[in-house]
């Protein structure tokens, strides 16, 4: 399908998964608007997009400085550009944060996505990738998850997304001229192969891989593992990592089917692998391709945390035609080229002074 001239708006597209997004929207010749508010990412991420796509690419992408909150930034844009379809992420994700700060949480991913159905409606662009979460299936009764699992979140982070894919489904019931696929993502991680784009988190990292980076190159001292004794086969939890270069894929082919198929409804999708791998196993392979060791602290168990969640992967195989390409070495790989180049993200050092005790 031709999507030349096709304008879509990413929102939090500054951010881990947007820029990786960004790029391959860019190489598959769509025209790009980014809305974010830089709450947890940087300008200086966009540019990375600008070098890796080139100058003639680089033209077909703006970004915009706005808050999903202030419906007048969703106006602003809105009136100056005609979009076909929003790529929506922005949000804040951290589980532990939205437990100790829920307020913050629901005012900011429910507040902003209203608004911008609202707008979205208002124009008449009808068709929304949003950026669901595998948080919606709680403590799984079963792993793999397949779509049609139990949805019940277990803490404000998860919540948001369970809420926010209801409102998606109500909205769509109530107006079936809207077409929204709902992509649950397992965990993202890994980085741009080119070492230019990576996860760059604001302050302590919540999420195992940038916490390991931040470790590996000497910002952190020791790796925290929260939970030594879920019943696994070493005692760590186990997730399902994803490459982020394959959950960008998996949005273009989402937003593929928005865009050539009638009558789509609102649907989910899991983006994983289909396996699951233990925090420890992650460590054994990050020390493998970084040749670093990893000192690690075993810590009790976090509130709010699943003891083993993987995806179930045939129906985005089978409706998307989308599989993840990558394992836990190649985002090992990735990631420390990322972090080898950038030990500290998109900024440069800032070295404290701390008072001698």
């Amino acid at each position: 399908m031709e999507c030349v001239d096709q304008t879509i708006l990413v929102t939090g597209g500054a951010g881990f998964i947007g820029t990786h997004t960004v790029v391959q929207l860019l190489n598959e010749g769509f025209r790009v608007s980014i809305i974010d508010n830089l709450d947890n990412s940087c300008e200086e991420a966009v540019q990375r997009v600008r070098e890796l796509v080139g100058p003639e690419l680089s033209q077909r992408l703006q970004f915009h400085l706005g808050d999903l909150r202030n419906r007048n930034d969703l106006e602003k844009l809105f009136s100056q550009t005609t979009f076909d379809a929003v790529i929506h992420f922005a949000g804040l994700k951290a589980v532990g944060e939205s437990v100790a700060n829920p307020r913050r949480y629901y005012d900011n991913n429910l507040i902003g996505t209203i608004n911008l159905y609202e707008v979205m409606a208002k124009y008449n662009c009808k068709k929304m990738v949003f950026s669901s979460s595998t948080t919606v299936y709680g403590q799984p009764e079963k792993v793999p998850c397949d779509e049609d699992s139990k949805l019940m979140a277990i803490n404000p982070y998860g919540r948001t997304k369970l809420f926010l894919e209801e409102i998606a489904r109500d909205i769509q019931r109530a107006e079936p001229d809207w077409k929204i696929i709902l992509l649950r993502y397992f965990n993202p991680v890994g980085a741009h192969e080119s070492g230019k784009l990576g996860e760059d988190p604001k302050g302590i990292p919540n999420n195992l891989m940038p916490y390991i980076q931040q470790v590996a190159v000497g910002r952190l001292p020791v790796l925290n593992v929260y939970g030594h004794d879920y019943p696994t086969r070493d005692g760590t939890a186990i997730r399902d990592y994803i490459h982020v270069m394959d959950i960008a894929d998996g949005h273009i082919a989402a937003l593929r089917k928005l865009l050539t198929t009638e009558d789509i409804g609102c649907v989910a999708y899991n983006l994983g692998t289909g396996q699951g791998t233990s925090v420890l196993e992650v460590v054994a392979a990050f020390e493998k391709a970084s040749g670093k060791k990893i000192p690690i602290k075993l810590c009790p168990r976090r509130p709010g945390d699943a003891t083993a969640v993987y995806a179930s992967t045939e129906k985005a195989l089978k409706e998307l035609g989308w599989k993840a390409k990558y394992g836990i070495e190649e985002i090992c790989r990735d990631q420390w080229k990322w972090v080898s180049n950038n030990p500290w993200g998109y900024q440069t050092p800032v070295y404290i002074d701390l008072p001698h005790s």
